[in-house]
C-alpha cells in the first residue's frame, strides 16, 4: 500500500512532476516510496526455474466441468502462497528485479493452472515499459515510458525488465458477458532496503502478498465454481510502490474496456485482524458508501463494513484509485490495523493470521461473486472522485 505517494500527488502535485529523463518517458506524478527500495535492478533479469517449495495449484479446470461447490480457502492454502511471495529468495520483489520475476512467473503459473485465460502481450505477462532515472534530489526513480518500443531509446543499464500478471474468466451469460468485474493486487514490494536489527529484505507478506494471495485463491475459487454471468479480469500489478506504475500502464491496456468495467475490488493488506473492523474474519471496504457496492454487501451478508479510519484516506491510497477516477465503481479490501510492520522488514510471513485471512479471501470470494451474478455497482451522486489535474496530465486523461 502506497501511505503517502498518493497523498502528496492530490495536495501537492505539481511539485512531484519529474521531467522526463529519456525519450518517451512519462513524468512520475504518482510519486513512490522508491528512496526505500535500494535494490532496483537494470536489464532482464533471468528467469529461474520455480522454487522446490512452490506449492501445486490445484489441476487446471477442464473444459465444461462444474464442479458442484468451489474449494473452501483454507489458512494452508494461504500459507503456501505467502510463503513463496514473501520468501527471502525473492528480496522482496522490488520493481524490475529478479525476485520481482520469480513472482510474476509464480502468479502467472498459477493464473494457468486454475483455468484463467492469458490476458497479457506475453501470456499472462502484459510487459511494462520501464526506465530508472535520476531524481530531481539524487535517489534514482522508476518510470514509466510511453511504449514498449521507447525502451530502444534507453541505455541498457537504464531499462527495467517487468510487468504485470493479467488472466480472464470469461463470463457465461449472453447479455453480461462483455462486461467486467476487475479484482486486483499489486505484488511488488520494496526490494532491499536500509539494514533493521541486521534484515534487509522488506519482505511484504501483508503489503501486499496477502492481496495476491486473495486474488489467486478468488480465480480458483471462481474457476472452479459455476461460471460467472460476467467476466472477471484478475491482475497481478507491479510498481504500485513507485508510483501505480503497472496500473497507469494497463489503464491504457485493459484486458477488458474500462468502459465495459463495471467494477474493481482492489485487495489491500489482510495479513491481520482489525478490532475496529470486529476482529478476526472481518475486513474493510474503503469508500464503502460512495458507490451501491457497501449496500450490496451488507445486504447479502458479507462481512465487509466500512473503513474505520476514513481520516487516513485509504480510499486514495492505492490502485483502485486510478479506476475510480476513470468512473469504475472501485473500492479497496483490507484488514490492516496500522501495525507497527508496514515498510519495514518485519513484515514477515510468520507474523501473518492465516486462519483470520482464509476467512477474508471467503469473503471476497462472495463479494466478488455478487458482482459478476447480481447488478453492477454504481457511483452514488456525488461521490465519484476527481482526479486532480497533475493526475489527469500524468495519467493521460481528457482535460
Amino acid at each position: 500500500m502506497t501511505m503517502t505517494a498518493l497523498r502528496r500527488v492530490i495536495h501537492s502535485a505539481c511539485r512531484s512532476l519529474v521531467a522526463p529523463a529519456v525519450a518517451g518517458a512519462v513524468p512520475l506524478v504518482l510519486a513512490g516510496t522508491v528512496a526505500c527500495s535500494t535494490s532496483v535492478a537494470a536489464g532482464r533479469p533471468e528467469a529461474p526455474a520455480p522454487s522446490a517449495t512452490t506449492p501445486t495449484p490445484p489441476p487446471a479446470a477442464k473444459p465444461g466441468a462444474v464442479p458442484p461447490s468451489a474449494p473452501a480457502v483454507t489458512p494452508d492454502d494461504v500459507r503456501g502462497i505467502i510463503a513463496v511471495l514473501a520468501a527471502d529468495s525473492l528480496e522482496g520483489r522490488g520493481t524490475g528485479t529478479r525476485g520481482s520475476a520469480k513472482a510474476a512467473r509464480f502468479i502467472a503459473e498459477w493464473f494457468g493452472r486454475v483455468g484463467l485465460e492469458p490476458a497479457g502481450d506475453s501470456g499472462f505477462v502484459q510487459r511494462v515499459p520501464m526506465a530508472v532515472v535520476a531524481g530531481p534530489n539524487g535517489p534514482r526513480r522508476v518510470m514509466l515510458l510511453e511504449s514498449l518500443a521507447a525502451l530502444d531509446t534507453v541505455p541498457a543499464d537504464g531499462r527495467l525488465s517487468g510487468g504485470n500478471v493479467v488472466g480472464v474468466l470469461r463470463g457465461s451469460d449472453p447479455a453480461l458477458r462483455d462486461e467486467a468485474v476487475l479484482v486486483d493486487a499489486h505484488y511488488d514490494h520494496l526490494g532491499v532496503g536500509q539494514a533493521a536489527n541486521g534484515d534487509s529484505i522488506y519482505n511484504g507478506a501483508d503489503d501486499d502478498a496477502s492481496g495476491i494471495a486473495t486474488v489467486m485463491l478468488v480465480a480458483r475459487a471462481l474457476a472452479a465454481g459455476p461460471p460467472p454471468r460476467r467476466t472477471v479480469v484478475f491482475l497481478a500489478s507491479t510498481g504500485e510502490e513507485v508510483g501505480l506504475v503497472g496500473t497507469r500502464w494497463y489503464i491504457k491496456h485493459p484486458a477488458v474496456p474500462l468502459a465495459r468495467t463495471v467494477a474493481n475490488l482492489e485487495v489491500e493488506m489482510i495479513g491481520r485482524p482489525d478490532s475496529l473492523a470486529g476482529g478476526v474474519g472481518r475486513g474493510w471496504l474503503t469508500g464503502y458508501d460512495r458507490s451501491t457496492m457497501g449496500e450490496m454487501l451488507r445486504a447479502a451478508g458479507i462481512p465487509l463494513v466500512p473503513d474505520p479510519r476514513p481520516d487516513q484516506n485509504f480510499f486514495e491510497r492505492s490502485d483502485n484509485i486510478v479506476f475510480a477516477w476513470l468512473g469504475v465503481p472501485a473500492h479497496a479490501l483490507s484488514t490492516f490495523n496500522l501495525h507497527a510492520d508496514y515498510h519495514t522488514p518485519d513484515d514477515e510471513a510468520e507474523r501473518m493470521d492465516y486462519a483470520h485471512m482464509a476467512q477474508v479471501i471467503d469473503a471476497a470470494v462472495r463479494a466478488v461473486r455478487l458482482m459478476t451474478d447480481g447488478p453492477a455497482p454504481q457511483w452514488k451522486p456525488g461521490q465519484r472522485p476527481v482526479a486532480p489535474p497533475a493526475a489527469r496530465k500524468a495519467l493521460g486523461l481528457e482535460p
